[in-house]
């Protein structure tokens, strides 16, 4: 018999590197990724800066399970993931936010963040504790019980950032988690990253094309 579960259902280890190697990806032979290699560690940010098509979303969906490489390998520490599900790496802590609001819009913003903890086997009470520490630390407590579709986009972007940190993550992949904000506000969510990766101790790939981030 097998070890038992951890009361969170979450499949954990103490992973510190992320890593890709030698990843291609095409699509009906149009190259989209050749021979990439990128180690990401937790606590650090790295910045992957490309215009349009170069093919940032691709390694995000490959580095996540929403896309398989053609070749090469993805690493979460000493294990080889390449061919593991979405659900499966967020459960072993990798998570994402996307460049389209995947938000439940008829939901709150509480209750989508809660959502997203249970989807992986958090127990309800815990999701409720860690969704109100997000929500605080994000700025959102006043917006709690809003419903996903009707907020603004700065802090749709936002809700995005705690639906993936409430599984408490070892690595957030951010993809264009800018792009639409007002230029004022991009300042202010260079902060959210980095209170990822100081107060959550995460690494973060951090996909974009704005350099002001």
């Amino acid at each position: 018999m097998g070890d038992p579960a951890p009361a969170s259902g979450i499949e954990r280890r103490p992973e510190e590197t992320l890593r890709a190697s030698a990843v291609s990806r095409s699509f009906e032979g149009v190259q989209a990724l050749q021979d990439v290699t990128l180690e990401l560690h937790r606590r650090e940010v790295v910045g992957l800066v490309g215009p349009n098509g170069a093919g940032k979303s691709t390694l995000v969906n490959v580095f996540t399970g929403f896309d398989l490489p053609s070749s090469g390998t993805v690493e979460l520490g000493d294990r080889d993931i390449t061919g593991w599900s979405a659900h499966r790496r967020a459960r072993s802590g990798l998570t994402r936010t996307f460049q389209h609001s995947r938000s439940l819009r008829a939901l709150s913003v509480r209750e989508n963040v809660e959502v997203a903890a249970l989807g992986v086997g958090v127990r309800t009470r815990e999701a409720r504790r860690r969704a109100g520490e997000l929500l605080e630390l994000l700025g959102l407590t006043d917006l709690a019980d809003a419903r996903a579709g009707a907020l603004a986009q700065g802090d749709e972007r936002r809700l995005g950032v705690a639906r993936a940190l409430v599984t408490e993550p070892a690595f957030v992949l951010m993809d264009e988690p800018a792009a639409g904000l007002p230029e004022a506000e991009v300042p202010e969510f260079a902060e959210v990253v980095r209170s990822v990766r100081d107060d959550h101790r995460a690494g973060v790939l951090l996909i974009d094309h704005n350099m002001a981030l």
